[in-house]
């Protein structure tokens, strides 16, 4: 059985699969509870970890101990090519995701958006070269980024219940820019790249892609998991190697 394990700004998430069955997900809001629970992780036999935090090393050398581990590394083998200018520089968030896309459709124009921290962009063209993306602040973000560069503009929490566009309020109207100026991003993102890369296929993740996919007109699939899929068919491509 493999783990993969996705430590990401907010939230560590496992995968537990079975080549490339997906048996379970848990999520550790911590490190310290991850660890807390790691007795109980047994029949595992490989473990890839992509993080885009310094937060798992104690994980990764206590995982070694037990079996087979490594961590995701701009040298580590991924089945795409990899034509981004930086990749040292390049999240495993952002390359697992779009591995876990391709490997749902190879040889296709595939655009994943990663919806956490920050809305990440990521395409591969239907030659199976990963190009690179766009970078955008999340929600979350937007609203703390509001109140922390102004002066009088309140702190206001996201509520994905929130749909007027136009606010009557100041906090309505924080709410309108931050969600509803995500959504029309994340539209004409879509459109953009549909009008550059025909037959496209559009995948939507991440803690915030439930409220995007329910907002969102475009054709797209919704895969909370994707990331771990990906990481998943890393682990699995390099062991074939």
């Amino acid at each position: 059985m493999n783990l993969v394990l996705d430590f990401g700004n907010t939230r560590i998430k496992a995968g537990f699969f079975e080549g490339s069955q997906l048996l379970d997900a848990p999520v550790f809001q911590s490190e310290k509870e991850l660890l807390e629970n790691l007795d109980s992780i047994k029949n595992i036999s490989h473990c890839l970890i992509g993080s885009v935090t310094n937060a798992h090393s104690n994980t990764s050398e206590l995982l070694a101990k037990k079996f087979n581990t490594q961590v995701f590394k701009a040298d580590t083998p991924i089945p795409l090519e990899n034509l981004y200018k930086s990749t040292l520089t390049l999240g495993s968030d952002r390359i697992a995701a779009s591995v876990g896309a391709w490997s749902l459709h190879p040889n296709q124009n595939v655009l994943t958006i990663d919806a956490g921290t920050c809305i990440k962009y990521n395409f591969v063209n239907a030659s199976n070269q990963y190009l690179g993306g766009a970078i955008s602040p999340g929600i979350p973000m937007r609203l703390k980024a509001m109140n922390h560069y102004t002066v009088k503009l309140p702190l206001v929490e996201t509520d994905k219940n929130y749909n007027k566009l136009t606010g009557q309020s100041t906090q309505e109207s924080l709410l309108s820019g931050a969600l509803i100026g995500a959504v029309c991003e994340v539209e004409a993102m879509i459109s953009r790249y549909e009008t550059e890369h025909e037959n496209l296929v559009v995948y939507i993740t991440g803690g915030d892609g439930d409220y995007l996919c329910k907002q969102v007109k475009n054709r797209f699939f919704a895969h909370p998991t994707l990331l771990l899929q990906g990481l998943n068919t890393i682990l699995n491509y390099n062991l074939e190697k």
